[in-house]
């Protein structure tokens, strides 16, 4: 076999998938954001859901989303994508619907959102991309970052008696009766993200089978806002996040 016939597309294991355009992500080198969209575009389409998947992207790193996933994109406020998303799917339930949130949108201005929709067993995907920081507006501490983890607004670390606990979000999800899939995933290895993309599938899948809420999360670095380097981002994460917000499925129910 030639060299040529080894790098023709049809032979190349990790090609683009189709649902990704071409314009340049504005992703900082390193971060979990791109991986997790390109497993996102390969699910929808393996699932053959391009005409019937629906986006709500609110505010944050992945404002905007809907400039890289050639899907139906809906923008929302800051922390109202469940309660978007809950309108979406009651009115279109022959459509995929899945938010995209970070650990401040998330965990912080939405948590009221994030539990009412999930309590209520609304059929939606959540995903959640928790670097335990606020990425987008300069690094601040957000209602994730770790205990002794340093950020811009507690520039010593978090200090549990001023700043309280980290948030277990996910914890907290799967104790509600309306979820049915809760995981927690990551992106920093092949392996990894072979575990996360079956993950992402089955979150899907149950969304169209009407059987409640399902949440990934996705652990994740911010090389920018942790001032790491990408390979010492995912070193710092394996050592610290990895054992506070261990991987695998929190809830799931058959």
């Amino acid at each position: 076999m030639e060299l040529t016939d080894i790098i023709k597309p049809e032979n190349l294991v990790y090609d683009k998938p189709e649902l990704m355009n071409n314009n340049p992500m504005h992703y900082c080198p390193g971060c979990s954001h791109g991986v997790i969209h390109k497993l996102i575009a390969e699910v929808i389409a393996d699932m053959g859901m391009e005409e019937k998947t629906i986006g709500i992207s609110p505010v944050g790193c992945a404002v905007f989303a809907y400039n890289y996933l050639d899907i139906d994109w809906v923008e929302a406020a800051h922390g109202r994508a469940p309660a978007v998303a809950t309108a979406l799917k009651r009115l279109n339930k022959d459509k995929m619907i899945f938010t995209y949130q970070g650990d401040g949108d998330l965990a912080a201005i939405g948590t009221a959102e994030t539990i009412h929709a999930s309590n209520r067993g609304e059929n939606i995907v959540i995903v959640f991309v928790n670097n335990a920081i606020y990425g987008m507006t300069g690094g601040q501490m957000a209602p994730t970052t770790l205990e002794g983890m340093p950020t811009s607004t507690c520039p010593y670390g978090r200090d549990i008696a001023l700043n309280g606990y980290p948030l277990k979000i996910s914890n907290i999800l799967a104790l509600l009766d309306g979820t049915c899939y809760v995981t927690r995933q990551s992106v920093e290895t092949a392996a990894a993200v072979r575990k996360a993309k079956k993950s992402l599938r089955k979150a899907f899948e149950n969304s169209m089978l009407g059987k409640g809420t399902s949440i990934v999360e996705f652990v994740s670095t911010c090389s920018s806002g942790w001032k790491m380097t990408p390979t010492q981002s995912n070193n710092w994460m394996t050592e610290h996040m990895f054992p506070f917000y261990p991987l695998g499925d929190l809830k799931n129910v058959e």
